[in-house]
């Protein structure tokens, strides 16, 4: 039998791509109903390794996607619902075309919903599989949450964003699982810990909304994404809450009422209220007690175990328990112009308590005039009214603290005090060729002391040199004691005259016994003087060697490791070339200054 010949295009990488106009005619849907299904179930265009194959050798870059996605698209129930929400659309405008007013309201009164409760179950099988890929989520539900009502973003999503997010940060603040926070200009950048799994989001600084005079960005596209996030993060705040023992929905202020209308308008007095809301403790299910701590690290013998990571693991478990614990039992009172949101939420995530003026805002817990505040945060040069009984800092004392996870001295940190440099928290240790600035090097080593500024270069070589003669005066008496010990051992060796007297009846004999003693004498060690120019030289020979060694296949591979390696060599000495620019200014600075303030002493003594 013969075979037929396969038709071009059929196998392969052919047929494993469509393109976006194929899918379009295969599904039967517009270009706006299909990028929001394929936002819905997350399915995305594909780079095929030959494009020239994958688009059936047409010319030019296509949008491509993978066959079997469209094909699984096909059974999916949400078209049906477009379907239907077309031909909705076409009745209402109909309707209103012939001004059957009635008929329209009974349309817009009928119109189905689309519900997308499968499609998250579908895409998160797990809790952990939905706490994983919350990072996104949570930035996105936070920036629209700072939304006003936009043309293309309606009004119930932006509210529905502000209540979930409120929901979340409760969460946090029950289970303590805040962990890291940096300040930065896009935002507050926060990580937490839920089951082992680390969610990092940015919080966006409040200010007042200023719509895009041009259209840079498509609202729309993101108010798909928004649809989905904020169904994946109401199924996530009902999971957290039954697991810390909550009544869910919370029942927060009056703001989060969707009936509400006020609070919408008035942007000021949504964030007051919004501000309230963390401020206040949640109810609990009745008969529940307080969330536990968790029990201490259980250790497995396996093969492969390592003392050091399991002595590392334990004093990490023990810094996150003091952490949960930092603020516990004090007290703190926020002034007006200091960004209350962030202070809160941190304060109360580790078990600290805050008010502030309750007569500019809603929600305070207790009055400035209260003797048992421990923390003032402030940020003004100074303060007509103080109080002996409280501290005074500024706001980033509190941040840095929580990195550092303890309670940092305030002396850097007091009402008018130049602040230290605010330091990210989300750097890999691990990774070489990381830049560390001192003051970094500082707090991870405490016995890390940098050079003051006011100590001289002639004391830094007289304690070199001190130095130098201790270890020359420590090599001599070593020298002196070995030398000691060799002639004793040579005196114990060397035989006696009576002995000698006594070998004149053997000769053979003594010349056996001197050749003996001659190969076991111990003699004086002469000192190898390696040239580290040459040791160098070797060293790089050898290393070239190797380079040689790499396969074929991976060469590539490692010339881009390479060339990343020196690109981070570049960027730290930049980082160190500018530090040091930076520290001789401040040191010129300094000198002038003790000049000019030594001129103006000799003035006035002079006079």
């Amino acid at each position: 039998m013969v075979s037929k010949k396969k038709k071009k295009y059929s196998t392969g990488e052919g047929a494993q791509f469509m393109t976006r106009k194929a899918a379009l005619k295969k599904l039967q849907l517009s270009l706006k109903d299909f990028r929001r299904i394929c936002i819905l179930k997350g399915i995305y265009p594909r780079e095929p390794r030959n494009r020239k194959r994958a688009q059936k050798g047409a010319g030019g870059i296509k949008t491509l996607y993978h066959t079997k996605d469209i094909k699984f698209l096909l059974h999916e129930p949400i078209i049906w619902k477009l379907r239907d929400l077309k031909v909705y659309q076409q009745k209402i405008r109909r309707a209103r075309a012939m001004k059957n007013y009635p008929l329209m309201r009974k349309y817009f009164r009928d119109y189905p919903e689309i519900n997308i409760d499968h499609i998250v179950k579908e895409r998160y099988p797990t809790f952990v599989d939905a706490l994983r890929d919350l990072d996104d989520c949570l930035t996105l539900c936070f920036l629209f949450s700072t939304f006003p009502s936009l043309k293309k973003v309606p009004r119930d999503q932006s509210m529905l964003c502000r209540r979930l997010t409120v929901e979340f940060m409760h969460a946090v603040i029950t289970a303590k699982a805040l962990r890291k926070v940096f300040v930065s200009v896009k935002g507050y950048y926060y990580q937490v810990e839920f089951e082992g799994q680390t969610i990092t989001w940015i919080a966006p600084h409040h200010f007042s909304f200023q719509p895009q005079s041009k259209d840079e960005v498509d609202f729309k596209i993101m108010s798909t994404f928004v649809e989905f996030y904020t169904m994946m993060l109401g199924f996530v705040n009902f999971k957290l809450y039954h697991s810390l023992n909550l009544v869910y929905p919370p029942k927060l202020t009056a703001a989060f009422n969707s009936e509400t209308d006020k609070e919408l308008i008035d942007e000021h007095a949504y964030v007051s209220e919004r501000i309230a809301a963390m401020n206040m403790s949640l109810a609990r299910i009745t008969g529940a007690n307080e969330v536990e701590e968790l029990p201490e690290i259980d250790i497995f013998h396996t093969e492969d175990e390592d003392p050091q990571k399991l002595e590392e693991a334990k004093l990490e478990a023990e810094k996150v328990k003091k952490l949960k614990t930092m603020f516990k039992g004090l007290k703190f009172f926020l002034n007006r112009e200091v960004p209350r949101e962030p202070l809160v939420f941190i304060i109360r995530c580790f078990g600290g308590e805050v008010s502030w003026d309750k007569d500019h805002f809603v929600g305070a817990t207790f009055d400035e005039t209260d003797e048992s505040i421990a923390y003032q945060i402030v940020d003004r040069p100074s303060m007509e009214k103080k109080y002996l009984s409280r501290y005074y800092v500024q706001p980033q004392w509190v941040f840095d603290s929580v990195n550092v996870r303890t309670l940092l001295p305030i002396n850097k940190y007091l009402m008018g005090a130049v602040l230290p440099p605010h330091l990210s928290p989300f750097v890999d240790k691990t990774k070489d060729q990381v830049y560390m600035p001192p003051e970094e090097k500082a707090l991870n080593n405490p016995d890390f002391k940098p050079l003051d500024d006011d100590q001289s270069n002639s004391e830094i070589e007289e304690a070199s040199d001190e130095d130098n003669e201790d270890k020359d005066n420590e090599e001599e008496d070593a020298e002196e004691a070995l030398t000691k010990q060799y002639q004793q051992e040579v005196e114990q060796d060397s035989p006696s005259e009576e002995e000698d007297a006594d070998d004149d009846v053997d000769p053979e004999k003594k010349k056996i016994a001197k050749e003996k003693k001659k190969a076991m004498a111990v003699t004086s060690g002469v000192p190898f003087k390696e040239n580290p120019y040459k040791k160098e030289i070797e060293d790089k020979q050898a290393f070239r060697l190797r380079e040689k060694l790499v396969r074929k296949k991976h060469r590539n591979l490692y010339k881009s490791m390479k060339a990343g390696q020196e690109k981070r060599k570049k960027e730290i000495w930049l980082l160190r070339k500018k530090r040091r620019l930076h520290d001789e200014k401040v040191k010129e600075e300094k000198k002038t200054e003790k000049r000019k303030q030594k001129m103006q002493i000799l003035e006035a003594a002079s006079v």
